[in-house]
């Protein structure tokens, strides 16, 4: 017997729902790509890019995942050869930095574990210990998608100034681009990447890299970059097509546009605060449950916890069963615990709810009591009443 007939809730942490506007907004025919419309619509398609991101520098798009936009910032900033520090606390950091090494670029990894935030005095003293500058650039990752984790970026940029370092700060902002608050100028990030498929609530396929004149600079002493992954004519073309080094990902774009008009209504620090509220209501849920284990959230202190995606620790392969229950009996997909172990069958102990972008108070509730039913279902320890904390949350914010 199963009750998942009807409209299924993809929970995971990307790619996120993707509103009805949005995709109403994709189907159709495909435009002229030399003129009329699509072009012409390319200006204000950017000035709200840079609206989510709060800033007035540059940006380049391509046609691309997040794997793909971590390349293009490395290609425009980094030479074989340079090296970089890559603060971690979860396998998004570490991807990064094994992107930086297939193109030759050394990658220092200081590994704070997966529960941790970022030690800022210890990137400090790693910087003042780097007199002779061989550190380029420091790699960070806002939100990392597997651990939860959300750092401090404006709290990194004071630790790389209280070196007085010249390396670039490069942000990772995938998973928290319109969830989390994020200010690129006033935080003093020289380098951005981020994707549609999360937070701005479009199809995967579309990616970023917002850069300042400082990085831009440092684009200038590069021998070669490779004629697609420079941002030079991405940013200033002289022809439409030169956005994306070839023909453009029309019906995103078209997607893409609904997509930041509706955060444009709404708000963007009313976006941000709907997903403070909502992530609050999630952990007063899961905190209340596994108040006597072993049912516990990854981040244990909730200041350094994402807004838009809860990593939990099930302390068994009660995970996996529960996931199953809620996609198989119920319509909810959550998602698995990805990067929590290297190897073995312990990757079953962890799941992930995703919370970004297209939702609402009655979708996280519903998911919330689906897994609580599912907890039930597969015998899952934990403590009843966790829905009535997660309400309490939304009733006194809402």
């Amino acid at each position: 017997m199963t009750l998942s007939n009807g409209v299924s809730y993809l929970a995971i942490p990307g790619p996120s729902v993707f509103p009805e506007r949005v995709l109403r907004a994709m189907h159709r025919m495909s435009p002229n790509i030399y003129e009329g419309e699509l072009p012409d619509m390319m200006p204000d398609l950017l000035r709200r890019l840079k609206d989510i991101a709060r800033t007035k520098h540059h940006l380049a798009i391509y046609i691309a995942n997040g794997h793909g936009v971590w390349e293009a910032a490395v290609a425009n900033t980094l030479a074989p050869g340079d090296r970089v520090l890559v603060p971690a606390n979860g396998s998004f950091a570490k991807d990064w930095a094994m992107i930086a090494e297939r193109m030759g670029v050394s990658a220092e990894i200081m590994d704070f574990g997966k529960r941790s935030p970022i030690d800022l005095d210890r990137v400090t003293a790693r910087l003042k210990a780097d007199t002779d500058g061989n550190i380029k650039a420091v790699l960070a990752v806002h939100t990392d998608t597997s651990t939860g984790i959300r750092n401090d970026i404006a709290a990194t940029r004071a630790a790389i100034d209280a070196a007085s370092h010249p390396a670039l700060l490069m942000a990772d902002c995938m998973a928290s681009l319109g969830c989390d608050r994020f200010e690129m100028d006033a935080w003093g990030v020289d380098v951005m990447v981020a994707g549609s498929q999360k937070g701005l609530m479009t199809p995967p396929g579309v990616g970023f890299v917002y850069f300042n004149d400082k990085a831009d600079r440092v684009r200038d002493r590069m021998a070669r970059v490779s004629y697609y992954w420079d941002w030079r004519t991405r940013v200033e073309p002289d022809f439409f097509y030169q956005y994306f080094a070839g023909t453009a990902p029309t019906q995103h774009l078209y997607g893409l546009r609904e997509a930041l008009l509706m955060i444009e209504e709404e708000g963007l620090e009313a976006v941000w605060r709907r997903h403070e509220i909502l992530s609050r209501a999630i952990w007063a849920a899961f905190d209340h449950w596994g108040q006597n284990g072993p049912l516990e959230i990854n981040m244990a202190d909730p200041a350094f916890r994402s807004h838009s995606i809860t990593s939990l620790r099930a302390g068994s392969n009660k995970a996996t069963m529960l996931r199953q229950w809620c996609e198989n009996r119920a319509g909810l997909t959550l998602g698995i615990g990805l990067g929590m172990v290297d190897s073995g069958r312990e990757w079953h102990h962890f799941f992930r709810l995703g919370h970004m972008g297209h939702i609402s108070a009655q979708m996280i509730l519903g998911a919330l009591a689906t897994i609580e039913a599912g907890m039930k279902a597969v015998d899952m320890p934990h403590v009843p009443g966790g829905i009535e904390k997660a309400a309490e949350v939304i009733a006194d914010n809402a």
